[in-house]
């Protein structure tokens, strides 16, 4: 029998036009009055703009490519936590968890449900607490991503080892869900936001985690970090080389921290599967994502990361691990969702 196939990375990008229409007013609003509160108030979507806008992408490429589930979350260039204030990034991070849950339960066997957070800048992290707790306790939610930098890319707020975080990682460790560490587009013009912040935000909350070892302090808390852990397992040397020189324990890093396989091209997933131990590696490919085309090389979509899988070095017990074991130890509300 061949493994349930398990994309732990998908992000809702194709959501119908009314989404982006109640967007763009929020921001005018708060872009004339950067203290605008206003109303929750509705997003007018229907539930055929939803299969409308699913099945002619995400849920296509999913039987296409042959994988069962996708671990859903909102768009994460959307998330955009440097604009607005308190009030409407609590409005706005409501929208998205709950069109992402009306996304699962039209579509219960394709999706599961990961939120977003309102971590807007200089505020306190109890209301990413209050809204993790929301969408897990009452819309059985299994994960939450978490941006490391609100700020968009001028990493001006705590590092992730700070005690401002550490009501949201115990939370998370009570609720038993893990994090995706994934930070939204970037206001800063020395980087571009899927490429350099991306990675290199992938790469900084890797080593925030080796050069702190905070996480001793939570045995349950869990990351997924992502785009295969930015340039981690590239030099993965050189990470376990300072380790062993500055007494930080790589090893017990591992416990907390996995890696996904959003890696474009054979020889990246060759490399990440080759360094990384198989427990630590999750299957992804944040379709429909930042890469859309097709490889000339090889004739096949970029983001068809399952081609890469099938064709590595992995034997059937490692591919079993990747596809499927791995997510449903670090997900493990996957099974009642």
């Amino acid at each position: 029998m061949r493994p349930m196939i398990i994309d732990c990375h998908g992000h809702y990008t194709t959501t119908p036009a009314g989404v982006g229409t109640w967007r763009d007013a929020q921001k005018a609003a708060v872009a004339a009055d950067p203290n605008f509160v206003g109303e929750k108030g509705t997003i007018s979507v229907s539930d055929d703009e939803i299969r409308d806008s699913l099945e002619a992408a995400q849920l296509r490429l999913q039987r296409e490519r042959g994988a069962d589930l996708t671990i859903f979350s909102p768009r994460a260039s959307w998330m955009a936590h440097h604009i607005g204030n308190e009030h409407t990034s609590k409005f706005w991070s409501q929208h998205q968890n709950e069109l992402i849950r009306r996304a699962c339960d039209l579509y219960p066997r394709n999706f599961a449900p990961v939120c977003q957070l309102p971590q807007s800048p200089g505020v306190a992290i109890a209301s990413s607490v209050a809204e993790l707790e929301r969408c897990v306790d009452d819309m059985g939610f299994i994960g939450c991503n978490v941006n490391p930098d609100p700020t968009g890319g001028h990493w001006s707020g705590p590092p992730l080892w700070d005690r401002y975080w550490w009501p949201l990682w115990e939370r998370m460790c009570e609720l038993d869900v893990p994090a995706m560490i994934h930070v939204s587009a970037a206001c800063n013009d020395n980087f571009h936001s899927t490429s350099s912040h991306y990675l290199g935000a992938d790469t900084t909350a890797f080593v925030q985690a080796l050069t702190s070892g905070f996480m001793a302090d939570f045995p349950n808390l869990r990351w997924i970090i992502p785009h295969g852990g930015g340039a981690v397992p590239y030099h993965w040397g050189r990470f376990v080389g300072m380790a062993r020189d500055q007494g930080w324990d790589f090893d017990a890093l591992l416990d907390h921290i996995w890696f996904d396989t959003c890696v474009y091209h054979q020889p990246g997933i060759d490399l990440l599967l080759d360094v990384v131990p198989t427990a630590n590696v999750l299957f992804a490919s944040e379709m429909v994502g930042a890469v859309r085309g097709i490889d000339p090389d090889t004739g096949k979509y970029y983001d068809d990361t399952k081609v890469y899988i099938d064709n590595s070095a992995l034997d059937e017990a490692g591919k079993q691990m990747v596809f499927e074991d791995n997510a449903r130890r670090v997900f493990p509300r996957l099974d009642s969702a």
